[in-house]
């Protein structure tokens, strides 16, 4: 069966109560500068209807339910850039903003050693309430603040902020900084040369891949409409405290804050070559 998740307004696809925060926040809404920042995995929030999911509460905070620290440095980038930024707000173990519907991890059973008793057994109708609630709220809201941008005359770079574990199924991971891309190299470029700078370990598609059908969020939003993007994905102990979310945002927001300016510049440079031809 093929599932939509778009019928919010049905009392049977209720998931939240009405005083739990909403899917998804949006930071600086009105903002008309040329960047947006999402992120998917900013929470690890569960809805009260959905109880523990039969997780302990270590694992309801560990990185299976979160990515730890990409939410705070988001809101940090946000506030210091003056950027539009989307949040998604609850955890990605009751649905994956960043899967597709069908993908089985968008309503994961089992990871990292770990059984996620709630996601078991699911039927369409429970994956349409928690899609209906959560995941497509969000990503409606992603599209919302495109095309604002787009009327306001700015084709919008768009970063997807994520973090992932130093170390998975025994093996430890020796980059800092991950650069997810499938065709467009504009802002991996920029990333991958400024983080490289500041001394950082780069993964160039590295600890995960951005080619399709991976990174769902990018391709969803931006790639079909060709907007700049990438996805960053950040090393967990970079950003787990208050301290570390500071040094990465200072680091991030030199580079943000240069990409209209590059971007712009890197169209004029190919316009030249062609127009020489």
């Amino acid at each position: 069966m093929r599932y939509t998740g778009r019928m919010a307004n049905s009392d049977t696809c209720r998931l939240l109560s009405a005083d739990e925060p909403g899917p998804f926040k949006v930071l600086n809404s009105l903002s008309k500068s040329p960047i947006l920042l999402v992120c998917d995995h900013a929470s690890c929030r569960f809805p009260k209807s959905l109880g523990n999911m039969g997780l302990d509460p270590f694992t309801r905070r560990c990185h299976l339910a979160v990515d730890i620290g990409a939410g705070a440095l988001t809101e940090n980038l946000a506030r210091s850039l003056g950027v539009t930024a989307v949040l998604a707000r609850y955890s990605r173990l009751v649905i994956d903003c960043n899967r597709a519907l069908l993908d089985p991890g968008a309503f994961l059973e089992f990871g990292d050693g770990v059984i996620v008793s709630g996601n078991r057994n699911l039927q369409p109708a429970d994956k349409e309430r928690r899609a209906a609630a959560l995941y497509w709220p969000y990503h409606d809201a992603v599209d919302e603040q495109i095309k604002r941008l787009q009327a306001a005359g700015t084709a919008p770079a768009f970063i997807a902020v994520h973090s992932f574990t130093p170390v998975l199924n025994g093996e430890a991971r020796p980059w800092q900084m991950g650069l997810l891309w499938d065709k467009d190299r504009r802002l991996r470029d920029i990333f991958i040369e400024d983080f490289a700078a500041a001394g950082y370990v780069v993964g160039d598609n590295e600890p995960y891949s951005g080619k399709a059908p991976q990174d769902f969020t990018v391709d969803f939003h931006a790639e079909k409409i060709d907007l700049p993007h990438i996805g960053i994905e950040i090393r967990q102990d970079l950003i787990d405290d208050d301290a570390g979310v500071a040094e990465i945002a200072r680091v991030m927001h030199k580079i943000i804050a240069s990409i209209p300016e590059r971007i712009a510049a890197a169209g004029q440079e190919a316009y030249g070559a062609v127009s020489e031809k």
